[in-house]
């Protein structure tokens, strides 16, 4: 008898007793459409909602752009340009501003459905299923709608495989009676981040480990192996160089690198998800992380102090509460937070001026037909003393991205 498929409702090419071994409480669509029983429990949290209606968000759909073939699992947006990744490789870029979307111009594809996407200066760098990176650039601006983008860096690069081929150092155990060279994720890049100066760009991978590689020539410097006891689903950077990764073993894992220290190590280990950990998210200052998780909260942590001078780690101080399935992306913008989820919704967070006012869930946003996989978001500058907006960007697993507009105002 055949390999069982997976049963979760994120298509991932993967058997069903891989896909549980990653994700063991994500349940099928079908099992849970009548029930929550099944779903994992919500931890046992206070809900942060103190946060008095004194907002009002106006929102709209201005777009529904459809051009992927498969679901869309990843976003990126750069000045001008949204670009587009989804699961059977396709990078496709499109303008920021409607009315001019159409079905989006291709820029290349891998040979691994598209996990990540980020923007480094004049560079799009995309992560993948079949365990690369590739670095893409545009060769060809003639036309600001028919521009012409060229693959020019997969990670790892020729010179550094080379470098480690022959050295026995450099490798290291994957899985039982199994080495490669240090260098290599061996299976799917989850997740990409970037440095504030850009110097970094940071890779997590279902490995379980997470890599560090110098943008200006794409050099690995740093593997950290084995960093979980399951894949990691997640990474975000902070402003001050704390590094957080998320994993489908549930817990979340702080890493810092002092002066004096060559390379990352352990600060704290943050366990209050009851299931895997699928989206971080960090904010402006870098003081408060938000995670999502297969058990339907956001949680969120704020910077304390380890007793010296120096904060280092992050407590929980509450969960936002509302999505009825797991969460699968996280978005920071301003004060605001944005959550997509397997309940084929979106909603729209706002933090309080002070931490003590809580949060308040401003908009559930509806529209697309299946779970919402990733997230991208611009805010503009406020029009008035009451108010603001920003562009939303959605993906779902039903092929389509929605572009939404949001008008935040004071009460």
């Amino acid at each position: 008898m055949g390999l069982l498929p997976c049963s979760c409702p994120l298509p991932c090419n993967k058997t069903r007793s891989e896909c549980q071994m990653k994700y063991p409480d994500i349940q099928s669509e079908a099992s849970t459409s009548s029930t929550l029983l099944s779903q994992p429990s919500l931890p046992s949290i206070p809900s942060l909602s103190s946060l008095p209606q004194s907002y009002n968000v106006d929102h709209q759909c201005l777009a529904t752009l459809k051009g992927h073939s498969s679901y869309v699992s990843s976003l990126a947006l750069s000045e001008t340009s949204l670009f587009t990744g989804s699961s059977n490789s396709e990078i496709r870029v499109w303008p920021r501003e409607p009315p001019e979307y159409s079905t989006g111009n291709i820029v290349g594809a891998g040979n691994g459905g598209v996990k990540s996407l980020v923007i480094l200066g004049d560079k799009l760098i995309s992560a993948h299923q079949d365990h690369k990176i590739r670095v893409w650039k545009i060769v060809d601006e003639s036309s600001r709608r028919d521009q012409k983008y060229k693959c020019v860096a997969t990670l790892p690069t020729v010179n550094d495989r080379f470098t480690s081929l022959f050295s026995q150092k450099s490798y290291v155990e994957v899985r039982r009676h199994k080495k490669c060279t240090w260098v290599h994720h061996v299976d799917a890049v989850s997740s990409l981040a970037v440095s504030q100066d850009g110097s970094l760009l940071y890779s997590a991978s279902w490995d379980r480990s997470f890599k560090i590689w110098r943008t200006s020539d794409f050099k690995c410097l740093e593997s950290t192996e084995k960093a979980h006891d399951d894949a990691i689903n997640a990474i975000v950077v902070s402003r001050d160089g704390f590094v957080y990764t998320g994993s489908a073993d549930k817990k979340i894992k702080v890493w810092n690198k002092k002066d004096d220290m060559r390379q990352y190590s352990l600060v704290a280990t943050l366990t209050k998800h009851l299931s895997a950990v699928n989206a971080l998210a960090v904010s402006e200052d870098g003081k408060v992380l938000y995670s999502g998780a297969c058990d339907r909260s956001i949680l969120v942590w704020e910077r304390v102090s380890n007793g010296g001078d120096e904060e280092v780690h992050m407590s929980v101080v509450g969960a936002l509460r509302g999505h009825t399935k797991a969460i699968l992306c996280l978005a920071v913008a301003s004060d605001l937070v944005l959550s997509g989820s397997a309940d084929k919704s979106l909603r729209v967070w706002k933090r309080g001026l002070m931490e003590k006012d809580g949060y308040s869930c401003l908009a559930v946003l509806e529209g697309h037909t299946k779970p919402v996989k990733c997230l991208a978001v611009s805010v503009s500058a406020s029009d008035s003393n009451s108010g603001y907006s920003c562009m939303v960007y959605s993906g779902s697993l039903d092929l389509s991205v929605k572009v939404w507009k949001l008008r935040v105002s004071s009460v």
